[in-house]
């Protein structure tokens, strides 16, 4: 079959991510750029190869002028509507950033113009990719640890502290966002969460901000509930506790994730050092699943792009679908809805459109 043509909007940080991942995807070629810097677009398309005369400084021009199938949004959520609806009328398949969107109507209106647009639309979380999480989804489905009864997902970092004005940041718009932890990586965890657990029927959250230096929340606990079973989303970006080396003086994400699932036939650890390990029911052994080192971002999105690719080719559902995400997306709102009302918000209150 001939390749998949792909035009990405958005050539920022996080993009180089995607187009390496592009590069190695039989059958795919990147054929076109976007971004209003073009000095940011023409360093990408020298990296990757990607023809001077394919690079455009409005997603209008390029969806009127490029050989593309495919578009790959990768601005940041308030672009996402205005994009997507752009693409899905040009009749090009979608593949959206996380976080999807700044609103769930908004959301919902994207995923509408796809369905109206007759193309496929996905969301590019990349955590649930990510080796460490593949391979523990694996542990539960062969049963290791029978049933899940507790769970509990801490995710530390040193960084907002460190962010004061002037001081360079990968991704200087955090220090604006009135939304920031659960909401620009709550995502992920719970788009995480569902992929091994399920969709709970309850969340119970308190946040707070800590650093000075930014507009958001910086840490908090929400608790998690279904039938039968509970779990601890423990989450900060200003707490030192588990840093195990200096940070230096480049200030950026060090994200350290920790997880113990509880089952009647024993427990699954992953700690930060990248040890996936099955302790038994009786205590009295442990038996190392994983050994890793740092979180494999890269192969994460070779991993969730060929998913991409292979669902388009086969017709298969996403993962990530637009429409899943929905419930996601839901669940991050509702960290700030439970905290504002110091109430537990039901989710089953949030399925449908």
């Amino acid at each position: 079959m001939n390749a998949w043509k792909v035009g990405l909007v958005g050539t920022g940080y996080w993009s180089e991510k995607h187009l390496r991942a592009w590069s190695r995807i039989p059958g795919v070629q990147v054929t076109a750029l976007c971004n209003r810097s073009r000095e940011k677009m023409e360093r990408r398309a020298a990296e990757f190869g990607v023809s001077a005369d394919a690079l455009y400084t409005s997603l209008d021009e390029m969806l009127a002028s490029a050989d593309i199938d495919i578009v790959d949004i990768v601005t940041g959520p308030e672009t996402h509507l205005a994009y997507a609806s752009k693409a899905a009328a040009a009749g090009k398949h979608i593949m959206c950033q996380k976080p999807f969107a700044p609103s769930l109507e908004e959301a919902e209106a994207i995923v509408a113009a796809a369905e109206e647009g007759g193309v496929r639309l996905m969301v590019t979380e990349n955590w649930r990719w990510l080796q460490p999480f593949r391979t523990i989804k694996r542990v539960l489905d062969e049963g290791r640890i029978g049933t899940v009864r507790m769970a509990r997902y801490v995710h530390t970092d040193y960084y907002t502290p460190r962010m004061a004005p002037g001081v360079a940041i990968p991704q200087p718009f955090f220090r604006e966002m009135p939304k920031l932890l659960f909401y620009e990586m709550g995502v992920h965890w719970f788009d995480t969460w569902r992929f091994l657990f399920g969709t709970p029927d309850r969340l119970y959250a308190e946040v707070q901000r800590i650093s000075p230096y930014i507009e958001g929340e910086d840490s908090g606990i929400v608790v998690l509930g279904a039938e039968g079973f509970f779990g601890l989303l423990d989450a900060s970006w200003a707490t030192r506790q588990k840093l195990e080396r200096p940070l230096g003086e480049t200030v950026g994400p060090v994200h350290l994730e920790q997880l113990a699932i509880d089952g009647e036939r024993g427990t699954l650890k992953y700690d930060t050092s990248g040890r996936i390990a099955v302790v038994s029911a009786d205590g009295s052994g442990e038996e190392t699943i994983l050994e890793t080192s740092e979180l494999d971002h890269e192969e994460s999105h070779f991993r969730l792009q060929s998913h991409f690719i292979d669902c388009l080719n086969t017709g298969e559902p996403f993962e990530t679908s637009g429409a899943d995400n929905l419930i996601t997306l839901r669940m991050a709102f509702g960290v700030y809805e439970s905290a504002a009302s110091r109430m537990p918000v039901a989710i089953p209150t949030f399925h449908g459109k």
